[in-house]
């Protein structure tokens, strides 16, 4: 479908425009070669489309109360209709591959990874996978591993919430919600976790070769609420150039030092702080060490955030929308979305955003094709004519 978005702002690299816009087989293109149809964009900001390179909201839809679980397929169908009716385009869904039983088992794991490459070309969001390896997860390592050489390419991080568990004792607080997750007794998963700590001493020979693994195909790899500099410092080492939810602000500068990218959790900036008490992502952004704002848990908030981020005015939308686009594409390897230019893939939304604090995702489009309206749209047929 080629369209011509006629009378529209539209939030160009430089800043936003009041302009048309066009998009030919798939792409921004910068005239019509062939007739299209008109939408009148009158009122509505036209923005490049959310890329989402964490979130695993759509755990909720696979299981939506403790132990109750619902079909793989059925779930991402159902998180594809929430996805880009919250504006996202581009979805890395969080797939955590853990030494648990239950939902964050290899097996859950590979029910969710097996739907994604089976659907994908059927969901209207483009749907990609981001594997969560529990670097504990040792006699997971092969799948993890044979899983890195899907297509398209998986993003790859490194998470440890076992060390934190057994070191700073949070097993105490969060250990009824784990043992719940997994199916387990409180008493059960405590003395799992207590056999999975005794081979703490071949995690690192087993990060290593996942790092090599990475490299070797070309997946992104990013290192997860890395707590240090020097953590940073030594998960770059491996080939990690993004920090994904470091936990203090000096950890996020020495990523931003090296150009890197910093992403946090765009609920903590819609919330107004973090909910486990993490870094505020807010204060992050405003002292320049963080780049980009994953959806975490909570889909709508991306959209939000970059709005409020923006003011009541929105004068700092521009810079407020890479946090959710442009930068999160870069993250993820993707340079063919996340700006409006001609020959990008056009991921596209049209936002009303006349409420103050409650920006309306009236359309969205997902590689040129309308895959969600809010209200009817004014649309008629056109001759060729140039963007």
């Amino acid at each position: 479908m080629n369209v011509l978005i006629k009378s529209g702002t539209v939030l160009r690299s430089g800043g936003p425009v009041k302009a048309d816009l066009a998009t030919e087989d798939g792409r921004f293109a910068a005239f019509l070669s062939r007739p299209a149809i008109t939408i009148d964009a009158e009122g509505l900001v036209a923005l490049p489309g959310i890329v989402d390179i964490h979130g695993d909201g759509f755990e909720r839809h696979l299981m939506p109360r403790p132990g109750v679980r619902f079909d793989a397929a059925l779930a991402l169908r159902d998180t594809d209709r929430q996805l880009v009716a919250n504006g996202i385009t581009t979805a890395f869904h969080g797939v955590t591959v853990s030494w648990e039983p239950g939902l964050r088992s290899v097996e859950a794991a590979a029910e969710v990874i097996r739907a994604i490459q089976s659907l994908r070309d059927r969901l209207s969001c483009d749907t990609r996978l981001h594997i969560r390896w529990e670097t504990f997860a040792l006699d997971q390592l092969p799948m993890v591993l044979e899983w890195l050489g899907l297509d398209p390419q998986p993003v790859i991080a490194l998470n440890d919430h076992t060390t934190g568990s057994v070191l700073k004792g949070s097993i105490a607080r969060k250990l009824p919600q784990m043992a719940e997750r997994s199916g387990l007794s409180q008493d059960a998963y405590k003395a799992l976790l207590d056999s999975v700590w005794t081979r703490r001493d071949a995690v690192p020979a087993a990060i290593e070769k996942v790092a090599t693994t990475a490299k070797a195909y070309g997946n992104v790899l990013l290192a997860h609420d890395e707590a240090t500099p020097e953590e940073r410092r030594r998960f770059r080492a491996l080939g990690a150039r993004s920090s994904e939810f470091p936990l203090t602000l000096e950890t996020a500068a020495e990523a931003r030092r090296h150009s890197e990218q910093v992403i946090l959790g765009a609920p903590n900036v819609v919330r107004g702080g973090s909910h486990n008490g993490a870094l505020n992502a807010t204060d992050a952004i405003r002292a320049g060490l963080c780049t980009c704002l994953a959806s975490d848990y909570h889909y709508p908030s991306p959209l939000h955030a970059a709005f409020k981020l923006a003011g009541p005015d929105q004068a700092g939308l521009c810079d407020a929308w890479k946090l959710v686009s442009a930068n999160p594409a870069a993250a993820a390897g993707l340079d063919d979305r996340g700006t409006i230019e001609p020959g990008k893939r056009a991921d596209l939304l049209l936002v009303d955003a006349s409420r103050a604090g409650h920006p309306e995702i009236v359309a969205t489009f997902c590689g040129g094709r309308l895959v969600y309206a809010t209200r009817a749209l004014h649309v008629a047929a056109a001759p060729v004519a140039a963007a």
